[in-house]
């Protein structure tokens, strides 16, 4: 039997056929810290794959992404892969972060571009020294061949590219610049999950592909956001969400009950491993964990 703990996450992939794995958000407070720890316990009763920790834009939140790793990496139960952008940051700051990271005995990274800076109106991508999420990629393969590297993939397509056939064809840049794996944005129809699978199948992309399930519990909230990022939600869905907007509980009920059928659709046709964004809420994702176990 392999030791998982000591295993990168593609040849955990390729060795445990299924299996979830768990995407946190680094707490701002010391409460927080405590809550995440509370949800690391929860949720590890699970046995995930992996688990993974954000990043925030710009590295917002690079001292707290990096002690939450650091809180995860003391369990003896939970592979930890932190999340790294790289827009507007220089080279040297990134190859110091992963410098300390490859120290601790992290083997793996989420390689991610990151949003542009919303307030500063000055800001170029266009001269950027990390460009594109492959750029990172890159410096990550060419410097530190220890590490497995992550990306994010687009089932309704990247908001920034014009079509599918793009959104394709830089995805199978940053593969072939060393990408290990990939993790798709949310989704809400599984026919566009389904579909980028084909895509990149015909395109000769071979590297696993996680679908990304973000519990639906909110569907204003989770409307606002996808607005932004080319995810469309099910008219039938966010209908009947939204007969219960004045009762809270009634519509996170209705959302967690589509997630589950979502998942289950998911393992109906195949697909073993599933990544969820969990929002730092264990309560939710044990509902929808043991209906699907």
């Amino acid at each position: 039997m392999y030791n998982k703990l000591k295993m990168k996450i593609d040849s955990i992939l390729k060795e445990y056929n299924q299996g979830v794995s768990f995407e946190f958000f680094p707490p701002k407070t010391e409460k927080g810290i405590e809550s995440l720890q509370k949800t690391a316990a929860v949720l590890s009763a699970y046995k995930p794959l992996y688990v993974s920790m954000t990043y925030g834009a710009g590295g917002s939140t690079q001292e707290r992404t990096k002690e939450a790793v650091r809180m995860f990496q003391e369990r003896a139960d939970l592979v930890v892969m932190p999340h790294l952008t790289c827009i507007g940051a220089r080279g040297a700051r990134i190859a110091a972060l992963l410098d300390e990271y490859k120290e601790k005995g992290i083997k793996n990274i989420m390689a991610l571009r990151g949003d542009a800076p919303q307030l500063d109106v000055a800001f170029d991508s266009s001269i950027q020294e990390f460009r594109y999420g492959r750029d990172l990629v890159e410096f990550i393969k060419q410097r530190y061949s220890g590490f497995c590297v992550g990306i994010a993939v687009y089932p309704e397509g990247h908001i920034e590219t014009t079509s599918l056939a793009q959104d394709t064809d830089y995805t199978r840049q940053k593969v072939s610049a060393g990408a290990d794996f990939a993790v798709t944005q949310m989704f809400f129809d599984n026919s566009h999950y389904y579909s980028l699978l084909d895509r990149m199948e015909k395109a000769g992309i071979n590297i696993p592909v996680l679908p990304g399930i973000l519990p639906l519990t909110d569907v204003a909230k989770v409307k606002q956001f996808a607005s932004i990022c080319r995810t469309t939600i099910p008219e039938h869905i966010e209908e009947k969400m939204g007969r219960f907007k004045e009762n809270p509980d009634e519509m996170a009920k209705a959302g967690i009950d589509f997630t589950i059928e979502q998942c289950r659709d998911l393992i109906k046709n195949g697909i073993k491993q599933i990544h969820f964004f969990t929002l730092n809420k264990p309560a939710v994702m044990r509902r929808i964990l043991d209906a699907i176990s």
